[in-house]
């Protein structure tokens, strides 16, 4: 098949009716997808296959290792397969796929989501539908039962056995490091009756039926092939006994219990020849004694703790002496208080290490104070915590309920109680050279909380170096806007865009070099840059990662390249710190405080995968006690956060523009006033109002000014962007929102948007009949859907909409009563909750300057903009220029 021309990937339900369209320049072929599969994956080897065939091709590919990996899970509607769960590392193949093969006509956001779409259709193809799938077979009889049934043997005797291993301990194999096993068989039915295997070919008074022999040899088969030793007995014409070696108990020590316990052979053990050695360890500041507060830094880089762990055999800890000979045994075999033991080879590993390992870096010392637990080497060692270890551990744990800060100075707002303690809680942790994620829900204050301690470590002469925010774009405007507000004076810098530079920013001695604002991707480009690497080359005091869910993924280059900018403390912002798996908490905890939670690898086998499974509730709690010193968490509904009447909070979101709507402004803002400053007095008025009205379509999306219905919306607004965030974080709280937009046009968007991404919504507009419009009232207030769209004039009065506890302006409508009454269709008799409002703002553009008006002086506001637009038709050219030209951030403001 000529694979030069297009691939297009037709959808279907169920997935494996789907097909695939290739389009040559002379004729167009139409497969199912199963017929397509192969050809696909011959594609690769194609070198003049066009763009889109690749990305097909990478995808089927992917799917199928993804399949052949088992990865694969019926879909919600128990109707199709899809894939999944993936790995980090499969997300990490699928954005790799994406970036290599987009092409012209499919960016990478749409090149990502027809990947993952491709990926589960691939994969209900391959699988059977849930309706055929086979039932589990019953269980296979056991050899001995089946030949039974063709035998004359016909005895009421046991026939059917099971295994275990008797160990034996005579000095004189003690003495060469080993010890004996003996076979032994038992009643399936009844496992007190038992005997050793070597009766069955010995004896006739053994109590069991002659076919159990064959039973006997299919069971330690199976035993055999999970325990290699065991071959030996299977070799042997009667299988009774036989010596293990010292290597060979290592063995059965390390892997073999394990093995056989999970195949159903239990080993018993003389009294006494495995006495509980229990390993213990004490731990404690390495350079002595320290009585000084929490705020000296005891937990800072350069910090070590020291340690001394031994193990102790009942009450009594091993002496010195002991501790050699175990380290010096070649033997899990030893002579100890005159009797022989078997020691776990893990624990004489340790041993030979002891002398080795004597200090701990700040975090593991802490972990183990916290939890009484010192994971090391693979193993749990009990821990006791040295005087001032132990103090500084209290200290920690009742960071968040000591007597507040009061609030530092310079900053120009009263914190309210809540924020108080957050304030104090990050000022306690951060003291101690500690990082930390504070958790609120959004709208709680994050922002101006972080304002606080960089003023309080700046007072309390903590602080040498400036404050780094690493945020998503559209919420840099936001900051610089709170910083401004309520830390005046205080220098904010970004570091963004082509011209970025940090150039000055340490300041002379005394002065405050105050807040740099960047992005994810600026950090990550600076990371990647040939060029000197400013963002670490600063030394930073805090770095704070806001929105702290962007490294959740700990193998994507924005986590792994954020963790290579270096700070005396780290802050992480987050209303959602875990969205699917505790590994995501883990990837956030673990770049605040590095080391806390061990490894990635030993978080999942310690902590992760006993929690999830709920197999042992004491890990949970235990896990409770090691994270919750370093989580703070409020949500809106606590106790003594949201008061009995629900409150109000406004926020303003400042984004940018791309370069495709500046590219749009620009143009419309030089063609319209050329136009206008031509016009006459009668058509002036309409020609201001089309470029009112076209410069806030730009705002939207540019694919709302050009009339773009069915074209692509991903990446080309921020505004867009911020929308998806904000609702991201709503609907996993299981929050709802009303998104008002003037436009019917720019709501028909959203819907197609977020019905891409899978978020239910519901949408009235003036068109909306009246009965379809009190049904979807009631369906919005039983929870149908988390998002309603809603046209400002339609829905802008006469709802009551309470179950939404968030409000997203989209645009701006120009009367501030307007807007009210539309907030009020929320805030209002009947709400419990406190209500959100989102106003979304492009920076620079004629939507933030008509912003701060309403803010500065918002009863002139009402009077002159009560009209909306109409109002600025009266404006002279050179006011109307100066309102809508362009501004950059510098010039914000002016």
């Amino acid at each position: 098949m000529p694979l030069q021309g297009r691939a297009t990937w037709v959808p279907n339900h169920p997935p494996r009716l789907s097909e695939v369209e290739f389009s040559g320049p002379t004729r167009t072929i139409r497969m199912p997808l199963r017929g397509a599969i192969p050809v696909l994956t011959r594609a690769m080897r194609v070198e003049d296959a066009h763009p889109s065939v690749g990305l097909l091709s990478g995808a089927t590919l992917l799917a199928m290792k993804l399949v052949a990996a088992g990865r694969v899970r019926l879909s919600e509607s128990g109707d199709s397969w899809r894939v999944g769960p993936l790995h980090p590392e499969d997300e990490e193949r699928v954005l790799a796929l994406a970036g290599a093969r987009a092409h012209p006509g499919t960016g990478v956001e749409e090149a990502e989501e027809l990947i993952r779409q491709l990926c589960d259709a691939v994969a209900d193809t391959m699988t059977r539908p849930p309706e055929q799938r086979p039932r589990p077979p019953a269980p296979r009889r056991p050899l001995a039962e089946r030949l039974a049934e063709h035998t004359d043997l016909d005895d009421d005797l046991p026939s059917e056995v099971r295994l275990s291993l008797r160990v034996e301990a005579p000095e004189e194999v003690l003495e060469a490091g080993g010890v004996v096993v003996v076979l032994q068989v038992h009643d399936d039915a009844d496992d007190a009756h038992f005997c050793d295997a070597d009766r069955l070919w010995t004896d006739h008074d053994h109590g069991f039926s002659p076919r159990a022999r064959l039973s006997t040899t299919v069971a330690l088969r199976r035993a055999a092939q999970v325990w290699e030793p065991l071959h030996r007995l299977l070799r042997s014409q009667v299988p009774d006994r036989m010596v293990l070696d010292a290597d060979e108990l290592s063995d059965l020590l390390e892997s073999g219990l394990a093995a056989l316990t999970d195949a159903g052979v239990d080993v018993f053990w003389p009294r006494g020849l495995r006495g509980e050695l229990v390993p213990q360890a004490r731990v404690e500041v390495a350079s002595g004694p320290r009585e000084g507060p929490l705020t000296e830094g005891l937990f800072g880089p350069e910090s070590l703790f020291s340690f001394d762990w031994r193990v102790a055999l009942g009450d009594d800890s091993l002496t010195d002496e002991e501790m050699t000979a175990l380290a010096d045994a070649r033997s899990p075999v030893i002579r100890l208080r005159d009797n022989w033991m078997v020691i776990d080879p893990a624990v004489a590993r340790r041993a030979r290490r002891r002398k080795a390992a004597t200090t701990l870096k700040p975090a593991v010392a802490l972990q183990a104070a916290l939890t009484g637990t010192l994971y090391l080497d693979g193993g749990a060692l009990e821990v006791h915590p040295g005087a001032t270890l132990e103090k500084v551990r209290d200290r920690i744990v009742d960071a968040a309920v000591v007597a507040p800060l009061e609030s530092p100075a310079g900053l120009a707002v009263e914190l309210r109680d809540y924020q108080r303690h957050g304030f104090t809680w990050l000022a306690e942790l951060t003291g101690a050279g500690l990082g930390a994620c504070l958790a609120d829900d959004m709208g709680l204050g994050k922002t101006v909380t972080l304002i606080a301690l960089h003023l309080h470590r700046r007072q309390r002469e903590l602080a040498t170096g400036p404050t780094l925010v690493v945020c998503p774009t559209s919420l840099m405007g936001n900051w610089e806007a709170e910083i401004h507000r309520f830390a005046p004076g205080v220098p904010v810098r970004r570091f963004h865009g082509a011209s970025r530079s940090l150039a000055g920013l340490v300041s002379r001695s005394g002065e405050d070099p105050g807040f740099v604002l960047t992005t994810y991707g600026t950090m990550r480009r600076d990371a990647a840059s040939d060029g000197p690497r400013e963002l670490a080359g600063v030394p930073w005091d805090l770095v704070v990662a806001d929105e702290a869910q962007h490294v959740k993924n700990p193998t994507s280059s924005t986590a792994r390249n954020l963790r290579t900018v270096e700070s005396k403390c780290r802050v992480a912002l987050t209303g959602t710190p875990v969205e699917n798996n505790l590994t995501e908490l883990w990837a956030i905890l673990d770049w605040a405080t590095p080391g806390l939670l061990g490894s990635r690898n030993a978080f999942r086998k310690v902590w992760a995968a006993p929690i999830e499974s709920g197999a042992d509730p004491a890990v949970a709690r235990r896990f409770a006690q090691l994270v919750e010193p370093f989580l703070l968490r409020r949500r809106k509904s606590d106790p003594g956060i949201a008061p009995e009447l629900p409150r109000k909070t406004e926020t303003d979101h400042l984004v940018g523009l791309t370069h495709e709507q500046v590219v749009l402004y620009e143009a419309l803002v030089r063609e319209s006033m050329e136009r206008i400053e031509r016009a006459d007095e009668d058509s002036r008025r309409g020609l201001v109002l089309a470029l009112l009205t076209g410069l806030k379509q730009i705002c939207n999306h540019p694919a709302h000014y050009l009339r773009q219905p069915g074209g692509r919306l991903r990446a080309r607004s921020q505004k867009l962007d911020l929308t998806d965030e904000l609702l991201e974080t709503i609907v996993a709280e299981n929050g709802s929102a009303l998104v008002f937009t003037q436009y019917v046009e720019m709501a028909r968007l959203l819907e197609r948007h977020l019905a891409g991404s899978s978020v239910p919504t519901l949408f009235l507009h003036g068109g909306t009949p009246v009965r379809e419009r009190e049904r979807m009232v009631r369906d919005f207030q039983d929870g149908v859907a988390p998002v309603f769209l809603l046209s400002l004039k339609a829905g802008g009065t006469g709802l009551n909409l309470t179950r939404a506890d968030h409000v997203i302006h989209y645009d701006r409508w120009w009367n501030p009563a307007v807007e009210d009454q539309a907030t009020d269709r929320a805030h209002r008799i009947g709400q419990t909750r406190p209500v959100q409002v989102h106003r979304l703002l492009t920076e620079g553009t004629i939507e933030q300057r008509i912003g701060q008006l309403l803010d500065r002086k918002r009863d002139l506001a009402e009077s002159v903009l009560g009209t909306g637009e109409v109002a600025l038709t009266e404006l002279s050219n050179d006011e109307l220029r100066d309102l809508v030209t362009l501004r950059t951030s510098g010039d914000v403001g002016a």
